[in-house]
């Protein structure tokens, strides 16, 4: 006799504590109950997840960890995957491939687990011809890249993008050419090729020139740049003198850093101090992606046309999940890091 479906128990990575690392927490547990969606929440089969630094970064802070992540918690935002049960009043039905954003919360999504539930603006179908893998690697990388610089830019302005090989930078890069922009981005040696692929005009190597003094080579209005993204964060001099290189009113959207009491210190600085005692002078703001649907269904639609295209690092098999956050945490990834969750059995067991 065929096995229903869903089944009542489900495998899943949990943790209790991050002391040591997250990776170094991860428990299999092989009988989990499924999660119980709300009416406005899908019940969805996971078929892959993406990480990204913030699965396991507020988890590691210690008063984040205790207290505002509920225990045993499942990271994993990031996700393409097949509707089980569609929240009420969705057009999307049971069997129907999807991919978004998983659980109700950044802090612990859910993601690295078979079941798990997404939102009803959380989730969008996956456009034929693009496979799950690729679709995966979009959830917060994506909505993140184009909410930081889809709408503030037209075609023909210049921007800069500070971390073009990363998982979100792969995709900036690619957005800001797609919306008709001239693009500068910045990457190690061994990834300028890859930036330059994406479409890249231009690309810094960071490890053979001071970012910095590029960008302050720029001469007249003309050169300088419309807008701006930071998805390192660890250079409070481009900040600090950004008005040099950009456009006056230009946008520079701060992506990165680490989440640290110097980083809150110097994101409250941005705010209050004023330029003239050594603050901030120009247009600076920090970034959480809101989860619209309509970011990710257009991002679907780039993806389908050939416009963007996936970057996917590595893949990780399910049962290596920690040794996907060890290879997320050396900060080499060249795009996405995928765990492969159920890509080749989906379709049997939803059967």
């Amino acid at each position: 006799m065929a096995a229903s479906f869903p089944p009542s128990t489900m495998r899943a990575w949990q943790y209790s504590r991050t002391a040591g690392g997250l990776e170094k927490n991860l428990s299999l547990i092989t009988s989990a109950p499924l999660p119980t969606p709300k009416p406005d929440q899908h019940l969805v089969q996971i078929i892959a997840a993406a990480l990204n630094p913030v699965d396991y970064k507020p988890a590691e802070i210690p008063g984040i960890a205790r207290f505002a992540i509920t225990k045993p918690a499942t990271p994993g935002i990031d996700f393409a995957g097949r509707i089980v049960r569609p929240a009420t009043n969705s057009k999307l039905e049971a069997g129907q491939l999807v991919f978004g954003v998983s659980g109700t919360t950044p802090l612990a999504g859910g993601a690295l687990r078979e079941f798990s539930i997404a939102k009803i603006t959380n989730a969008v179908a996956i456009p034929e011809g693009v496979a799950p893998i690729n679709a995966a690697t979009v959830g917060v990388a994506g909505l993140t890249a184009y909410q930081s610089i889809v709408p503030h830019v037209r075609s023909g302005n210049r921007v800069f993008i500070n971390g073009g090989s990363g998982g979100t930078g792969v995709f900036g890069i690619q957005f800001a050419k797609a919306a008709g922009c001239h693009v500068t981005a910045t990457c190690s040696t061994v990834n300028v090729e890859l930036c330059k692929t994406l479409g890249a005009d231009e690309v810094v190597d960071y490890k053979k020139e001071s970012v910095l003094e590029v960008l302050l080579q720029a001469k007249g209005e003309r050169q300088k740049f419309d807008h701006a993204v930071d998805n390192v964060g660890t250079d409070e001099e481009l900040a600090l003198r950004c008005h040099e290189f950009m456009r006056p009113g230009a946008l520079l959207v701060i992506v990165g850093g680490e989440p640290s009491l110097k980083n809150a210190a110097q994101t409250l600085k941005r705010k209050v101090w004023p330029g003239f005692l050594g603050g901030v002078k120009g247009n600076v703001v920090g970034f959480w992606p809101e989860q619209k649907a309509e970011g990710l269904e257009r991002i679907g639609q780039w993806m389908q046309e050939g416009k963007v295209k996936a970057v996917v690092d590595s893949k990780f098999p399910f049962e290596q999940a920690p040794q996907a956050f060890e290879k997320l945490k050396t900060g080499r990834a060249r795009g996405k890091i995928v765990v492969d969750v159920a890509l080749e059995t989906y379709g049997k067991a939803s059967a």
